[in-house]
């Protein structure tokens, strides 16, 4: 089964038990998967979390019963999985920009989100430059943070993490402190030690760093592995993402590697990051 198929699969698991009380751990053994490499997988194709998927398709759904039957305010919130009128308004709210109230009356526009189909392009139409290459187990050294895949807390953290590295000068020291052959610094987002239970991921920004380690820094051993290398060309951050998008939606579904669910890094320069001629790189694992 290829991801771009396990993601649909995961898709369409959702929506038969879309008011069940759903978990990553369910999702990634309904695809085989880790939880790690499943919800990068899905936040790379979809440009949403999990959470944030079932969320907006709960609410979809309460709108139309608001629009359709007599069914109570109070009953609709715990039926999709809110444990108060109160909270289900706020998120009502928050995705509708009207109250149940004002929905029930047909005042005001509703956002509705669909139910996803996941649609590959192999046309290949935009050339990748790529490399696979061997590498010995190497050290970065840096620092970390943890979050929860399962909210999408890494998605709305690691931009902020990055933010506080760099008002703080860390990279500069990072970019000092590189002396490995991995050029530059790195983003670099691995599993945590028990993220089939928890549903975390270590997040570092981290460089390739030979010698001991520096004071007030953290190591993590990069284990060796074969590499595919692909080359990210254009301004922060929308040509990282889309280099994502692309390796996901085209690359792997083309190509009988897989990704080893391992640690997968950004690699960044020092160059101005809104370069439209930045380079940059992205490492993944296979097998």
């Amino acid at each position: 089964m290829s991801w771009i198929e396990s993601i649909q699969k995961a898709i369409n698991y959702i929506e038969e038990h879309l008011l069940d009380d759903i978990t990553m751990e369910q999702l990634a053994r309904e695809v085989n998967s880790s939880v790690f490499h499943f919800q990068r997988t899905f936040s790379i194709l979809t440009d949403m979390s999990i959470a944030d998927y079932i969320r907006r398709r709960r609410l979809t759904l309460a709108a139309q019963e608001l629009m359709n039957t007599e069914q109570k305010i109070i009953d609709l919130a715990y039926k999709y999985g809110y444990d108060s009128p109160e909270a289900f308004t706020k998120a009502f709210r928050k995705q509708h920009h009207v109250s149940p109230s004002e929905a029930r009356k047909k005042q005001g526009q509703l956002q509705s989100y669909n139910r996803l189909v996941i649609q590959v392009s192999l046309k290949g139409a935009e050339p990748m430059k790529y490399k696979i290459v061997e590498k010995e187990k190497f050290q970065v050294v840096g620092v970390k943070r943890t979050f929860d895949c399962q909210n999408g807390e890494n998605t709305r953290g690691i931009p902020q993490f990055w933010d506080e590295i760099n008002s703080k000068g860390m990279d500069d020291h990072l970019f000092k402190l590189n002396n490995g052959e991995i050029k530059g610094v790195l983003g670099v987002c691995v599993p945590n030690a028990g993220e089939e239970k928890n549903g975390l991921i270590d997040y570092w920004v981290a460089t390739d760093h030979m010698g001991d380690v520096p004071e007030n820094l953290l190591a993590m051993e990069v284990p060796a592995s074969k590499w595919v290398v692909f080359e990210v060309h254009g301004p922060m951050p929308d040509a990282m993402q889309n280099t994502w998008k692309q390796i996901y939606s085209e690359w792997f579904p083309s190509n009988s590697y897989e990704p080893t669910g391992t640690a997968e890094l950004e690699v960044y320069s020092d160059e101005d990051p809104f370069s439209p001629d930045l380079y940059s790189e992205i490492w993944i694992p296979i097998k």
